[in-house]
């Protein structure tokens, strides 16, 4: 039976949305778009934002003689740690943090792998960035700034060094859109401050760059669409509490996996498409509390919350999978596909600047040095489409010899044990310094699409996530 929910939605989005088999009545499809709009200004340009520096300053290791130095380079706050003299092996790898969300107060912390840089040689340094928000050109430009000053910070303390003989760069998160921008060939060519890395660990990274955004804002619709509540218009003002009421018999929180009701499953059939795919730990992250962070994220006007001046979301070509078999289109799943409000996203919302690098800095899969990349394969915020897009992408630009990739078989979103770190930033050392390419896992919807997958690389595991066979 064809489910008719949706049909009055369809009336309304055939009068303002360029949707599938919809048309006005002189012929011409109508979209709701933004590609007319000439305003150029936005909103992070009038942002400001302000270092304590009295939360610079970090304790010594334990047992460990180092040199720590701290400040504020250029509206940065940084935090720089160098191995005792005769203990410093030469090299620098450099830590670009994830979203510290948009207040005006600008924190760093110390690296993940601090002790464990340090103990094989190595000094590393990190900058809060001198602006919040989804700013990765200001992460990408701030982490090179430092990465170029650390001679000279030494100096001011009292430290000669030489120049760092090989510099590396990791990151979480948005830090993993910062560390592979930082590699790539158009950041190489327009970034103002240029730092030449030798290898990289992008972590649970935005490494497929903008569309991030375009995921969040397909779920949020298919979310209000899938619930019978919208969307109508854009950008979409919706209740999460209504749409909540309709989608989940219990809610999703971080205490507690989420039971969906028949339309929650509807949605998951169709995040799990967007997001890359069945998977190991899939039905995790989709019932647990990143739900709530995605839809809370997913609802903006298409600016990324001011980083851009024009809409960059779209979704004139996406296809909801309502049903969850990819290879099959039911009558319910293409009323839903039909009904659904298209937007058209501005070509020019991201355009190359003048001064330096675009806004969001693009990942284009142009990189010559070696990439090892760690993603939780349940991860519902930054999705492991990421890692299909990257994968994608360096093989469109014949790279993808120096791209290996690992999967962990963990829910939640950067969700990583000690040991798995370690190995990842090991294996690109030892790749970029002995030529012994690390292995890695396809990240292919095949091959995610098997219950032992993620099993090569993941350390310890996860409460409710299935284990993997004894080895």
């Amino acid at each position: 039976m064809i489910d008719l929910r949706w049909t009055q939605v369809l009336a309304l989005a055939c009068a303002s949305a360029l949707v599938a088999g919809c048309s006005s009545d002189d012929g011409d499809d109508v979209a709701v778009d933004d590609t007319d709009n000439a305003e150029t200004v936005r909103l992070q340009d009038d942002r400001s934002f302000s270092v304590d520096e009295s939360t610079l300053p970090f304790e010594a290791l334990d047992g460990v003689e180092t040199d720590r130095w701290w400040g504020v380079l250029d509206g940065a706050g940084y935090r720089v740690e160098v191995p005792a003299e005769g203990n410093w092996n030469g090299m620098l790898v450099m830590y670009a943090h994830g979203y510290r969300g948009e207040g005006e107060q600008l924190t760093v912390g110390n690296a993940p792998l601090r002790s464990y840089y340090i103990s094989q040689g190595y000094a590393w340094a990190a900058s809060s960035y001198s602006k919040n928000y989804y700013d990765v050109r200001v992460g990408v430009e701030d982490t090179n700034a430092l990465a170029n000053a650390i001679t000279d910070i030494a100096a001011e303390n009292g430290r000669t060094l030489m120049a760092p003989s090989k510099i590396y760069i990791t990151g979480d998160s948005m830090g993993g859109h910062v560390t592979a921008a930082a590699i790539e060939a158009e950041t190489l060519a327009n970034a103002n401050h240029k730092t030449s890395y030798a290898g990289a660990v992008p972590r649970c990274g935005v490494v497929g760059g903008t569309a991030e955004f375009d995921y969040l804002g397909n779920v949020t619709f298919a979310a209000q669409h899938a619930a019978d509540l919208g969307p109508n218009s854009y950008p979409a003002e919706f209740d999460q509490s209504a749409i909540d009421a309709v989608l989940w018999e219990t809610p999703p929180s971080f205490e507690q996996q989420g039971v969906p009701t028949e339309a929650g499953l509807r949605l998951e059939n169709i995040v799990r498409t967007l997001s890359g795919g069945d998977r190991p730990a899939f039905e995790q992250g989709f019932r647990g509390g990143y739900y709530n962070v995605v839809m809370g994220t997913g609802g903006r006007d298409g600016t990324v919350n001011g980083i851009l001046a024009r809409n960059s979301f779209g979704n004139p070509e996406v296809h909801y999978n309502y049903d969850g078999d990819p290879d099959a289109v039911s009558d319910d799943e293409s009323l839903f596909n039909q009904s659904m409000l298209r937007v058209n996203a501005n070509p020019d919302a991201n355009p190359p600047q003048p001064d330096g690098l675009r806004w969001i800095p693009k990942i284009n899969g142009e990189f010559s040095v070696p990439v090892v990349t760690l993603h939780n394969t349940g991860d519902l915020y930054v999705p492991f489409l990421h890692e299909q897009l990257y994968r994608e992408r360096a093989q469109a630009n014949g790279n993808e010899d120096l791209l290996v990739q690992r999967a962990i078989r963990a829910s939640p979103h950067c969700d990583w044990e000690p040991a798995e770190l370690v190995e990842a930033f090991n294996a690109m050392i030892a790749w970029e310094q002995n030529g012994q390419k690390p292995a890695g896992d396809s990240v292919s919807r095949d091959a995610i699409d098997d219950e032992n997958y993620g099993c090569q690389f993941t350390r310890e595991q996860r409460a409710g996530i299935p284990a993997c066979p004894a080895s």
